[in-house]
């Protein structure tokens, strides 16, 4: 049995086929299959049954992958440990961020983070939560920036800041006379809010739930982007929340419409996450330093009420 044994037999696992498998992970499909087959024929069970169409694992089969992601996890840490051991601060670094915080904290730490550390080369993917903890899980990407409390047992949260939610309302609007909103002042059938699959929205939603203002979640118009529904709002279509940090590159005009909340701010918790594997970890407390370290200099708010992004 061998480790390269062990990650074919991953890949096959999941991608359900020999051929994509083998594309995916750069050889010949004849070279993984028959590996594949020595390590069962080694181990005296079939992995895979073959007959099906996707290819679907076995019982066993099942224990053996969960297994091998044990054992290549631990091989892939005997590297880490030597790298941590000399200090080096390089390699191949995959990262996840979900859609509502790539467009504005990427490129205020970006830079800074490539010029303080030259040798890791980040591969960077715009990901939603739940392909993050999928991928997180399937040791496909390091770590990955996303906003939390997750509650996901195999995960570990490092916070790096708390955004507070920001209105967004339009001058024909009758909250657009107040200095400051409060969450009471939310009405569910006038928010306008991103699209089914985005964090963000659940957010606004349990914004509402806790006031025991939403009655079904069921709204007029959903988006899949922060400057749809600023052009919606402008519209009178209705009104939104925006992210604080996005809130700071909007025009002079725009920035008329921004109506903040009374103390506690309601704000989402953005983390750091990554597998309780902890590979990597030298590179991980890298980044979260350096963005912590960027966004402090940003956010002044300092009394927040963190609002979940999870449904009930």
């Amino acid at each position: 049995m061998t480790i390269t044994q062990l990650h074919y037999v991953l890949a096959v696992a999941e991608y359900k086929n020999f051929t994509k498998a083998a594309e995916k992970i750069f050889v010949t499909q004849p070279t993984l299959s028959m590996q594949v087959q020595k390590l069962e024929e080694e181990l005296g069970v079939k992995i895979f049954d073959r007959s099906k169409k996707p290819i679907l694992l076995t019982q066993v089969g099942k224990n053996i992958v969960q297994q091998a992601k044990n054992i290549v996890n631990e091989s892939n840490r005997i590297k880490d440990i030597v790298d941590q051991q000399k200090g080096f601060i390089g390699g191949e670094f995959k990262l996840g961020i979900i859609p509502t915080i790539m467009p504005t904290l990427l490129p205020m730490f970006l830079k800074n983070f490539v010029n303080k550390y030259p040798k890791v080369n980040l591969k960077i993917e715009e990901m939603t939560t739940q392909a993050i903890i999928n991928a997180l899980r399937d040791g496909h990407i390091d770590a990955a920036i996303a906003a939390t409390p997750l509650d996901e047992d195999d995960i570990f949260e490092k916070p790096l800041y708390y955004e507070p939610f920001v209105g967004f309302i339009p001058q024909s609007h009758p909250l657009f006379k107040k200095k400051k909103i409060t969450p009471e002042d939310l009405d569910p059938d006038e928010l306008l809010l991103l699209e089914d699959g985005h964090c963000f929205k659940n957010n606004i939603l349990n914004i509402c739930k806790s006031n025991k203002l939403l009655q079904n979640d069921s709204f007029n118009l959903e988006s899949g982007s922060f400057e749809t529904l600023i052009k919606l709002t402008n519209e009178g279509m209705g009104m939104t929340l925006l992210p604080y940090l996005h809130t700071l590159d909007l025009s002079e005009k725009h920035q008329q419409n921004l109506r903040i909340f009374e103390a506690p701010n309601p704000a989402r918790e953005v983390s750091l996450i990554h597998h309780k594997s902890e590979l990597k970890m030298q590179i991980i407390d890298k980044l979260h330093e350096v963005i912590s370290g960027v966004v402090r200099g940003a956010i002044a708010f300092q009394n927040v009420k963190i609002v979940s992004p999870k449904t009930n």
